[in-house]
């Protein structure tokens, strides 16, 4: 027997399981709100940008083969940041607990195509520390970057600065939030349909014409025992007296 989707079928589990569902999805929300709000630590980010462009004298002008070379050095640069030559002095000039590739896990370095800035990104739950980092981190490599590549083409564009109104990057409450009642429904809804899937009993006659493929011929209806009752005091009420009536 070919089995089809009954539409108002599905529509009648979910509102049967409707609860479970509701219930699912609050335990989620409330959960990811806890822990986003209460459990996580807080990440700040700083961010300073460094010009890789080698100074020019008023006779020179610039020509697009340097230009390109220049590009081309920030890959380069972007490797010797997160090296231990750099970041070994930034930690030992922070005097930070931690060592340079635990700190190189902290640090981003980015750019734009054919473009000559770069960006030093660093998160730590400590907004200031995470704007030293950063600065620190662009003076190191304006430092040493003449001595290790024997080019003197960078310099320090903007500097990290510490806002009050500074707000972290991670948690971000909201959309954990929002993304748990995503999920909680779709485990709400997932569940509901595996356990009417999993429930093996008879609940109407449309079950025994679809199971036991018999034909319906009649159906016994439930009676409370109040309406039965109710139902038999009625019954006597309306019945006639067989005595005749009487009067005093």
């Amino acid at each position: 027997m070919e089995e089809t989707i009954d539409l108002r079928q599905l529509f009648g589990t979910l509102k049967k399981r409707f609860w479970l569902i509701v219930l699912i999805t609050i335990i989620a929300a409330t959960i990811s709100g806890v822990v986003s709000f209460f459990v996580l630590t807080p990440v700040y980010e700083a961010r300073t940008q460094i010009l890789v462009n080698q100074a020019k004298s008023e006779q020179q002008f610039y020509n697009s083969s340097e230009l390109q070379t220049n590009v081309q050095l920030i890959q380069t640069y972007n490797d010797i940041i997160k090296s231990p030559a750099i970041l070994g002095e930034v930690t030992k000039q922070l005097d930070l607990d931690m060592t340079p590739k635990q700190l190189s896990n902290q640090i981003q370095v980015t750019n734009s195509q054919d473009s000559q800035v770069a960006h030093i990104v660093v998160q730590d739950t400590n907004a200031k520390l995470a704007v030293k980092i950063a600065n620190t981190t662009a003076a190191v490599f304006q430092k040493k970057v003449p001595k290790i590549m024997s080019i003197d083409n960078v310099s320090v564009l903007a500097k990290a600065e510490l806002d009050e109104s500074l707000s972290p990057i991670k948690p971000q409450p909201l959309m954990n939030i929002a993304i748990a009642i995503v999920v909680g429904l779709m485990l709400g809804v997932g569940l509901s349909f595996l356990l009417e899937y999993l429930d093996n009993s008879i609940k109407d006659e449309r079950d025994i014409d679809q199971i036991m493929e018999l034909p319906v011929i009649g159906v016994i209806s439930l009676i409370d025992e109040e309406e039965l009752k109710g139902s038999s005091v009625s019954s006597h009420s309306l019945a006639p007296s067989r005595g005749g009536t009487h009067s005093v």
